[in-house]
């Protein structure tokens, strides 16, 4: 089965000013572009360059500055999510994705809570996020969950196992609110990709592919992206791929890589 395919176009067509990057991964065959953050675009023009190359925007991270396992950002947290979805919606964009901790430049885990206990930290973010799968609803804007490993990028994040953000968008059961499940991630926190991926593929939003260690396109590491790629169609899988990855040499070389699968 092939997927929808998204470019993530902050680390892919890097080589090429950011507005050109949609008619670029259009011509690369790609159905979907995403990016990281939406408050340092230009949103009319962003929409104009999406238009004008027939392409469609995956989505772009909701969040920023606030956490979803403290109890006290959650005024400020669905405040921001909401101009999030805002800008979604002026996009065109289908989805955001959102994360149990705040990350800062670079990804780095702003504050890794170690004075919250676990219970407060878990308890916090599912109800938070019965707060996001109302906004997503009424929307119309999904929101992906997503976990993030905690070895090499986002040391300190709480969430980082598909089971405990899958159990978590099962017990809410908003068909508009699932998990964003990143295969490089979770590579490294808990490996048994395809057996995961059989457990848990009923609440997948989106996938995020790049290849371990490196974070490149796949074939550049250890993962069997083809046995992944049959998982998740056997699985009952159908949603788009997102291809967050920064290439090993050049763009059309990842790309070349990207279209075998």
């Amino acid at each position: 089965m092939k997927f929808d395919r998204s470019a993530c176009i902050e680390p892919m067509y890097s080589e090429i000013p950011f507005l050109d990057r949609f008619q670029a991964a259009k011509d690369d065959g790609f159905e979907y572009v995403e990016f990281w953050s939406w408050t340092d675009k230009d949103l009319d023009a962003v929409k104009a360059a999406a238009e004008k190359a027939g392409i469609g925007i995956s989505g772009f991270n909701g969040d920023a500055d606030y956490s979803l396992i403290d109890p006290t950002h959650k005024e400020k947290y669905l405040e921001f999510l909401k101009k999030s979805v805002a800008a979604a919606q002026k996009v065109g964009a289908k989805s955001v994705t959102i994360h149990s901790n705040a990350l800062g430049d670079g990804g780095i885990v702003v504050n890794h809570y170690t004075e919250l206990s676990d219970t407060v930290k878990l308890c916090s973010m599912y109800d938070m996020l019965l707060e996001c799968a109302k906004i997503a609803e009424e929307s119309g804007i999904a929101m992906n969950l997503e976990p993030l490993n905690i070895t090499t990028d986002h040391v300190g994040n709480y969430l980082a196992h598909t089971r405990m953000a899958a159990e978590m968008t099962r017990l809410i059961g908003s068909p508009m609110l699932k998990v964003l499940y990143d295969v490089y991630h979770m590579q490294l926190n808990e490996g048994s990709l395809c057996d995961t991926i059989a457990k848990y593929a009923d609440q997948f939003g989106h996938i995020h592919v790049a290849d371990v260690p490196g974070r490149h396109e796949p074939g550049t590491g250890e993962i069997n992206y083809t046995k992944v790629f049959d998982q998740l169609a056997e699985s009952g899988y159908t949603g788009r791929v997102g291809f967050e990855l920064f290439p090993k040499t050049t763009t059309a070389e990842a790309v070349k890589a990207i279209m075998t699968y």
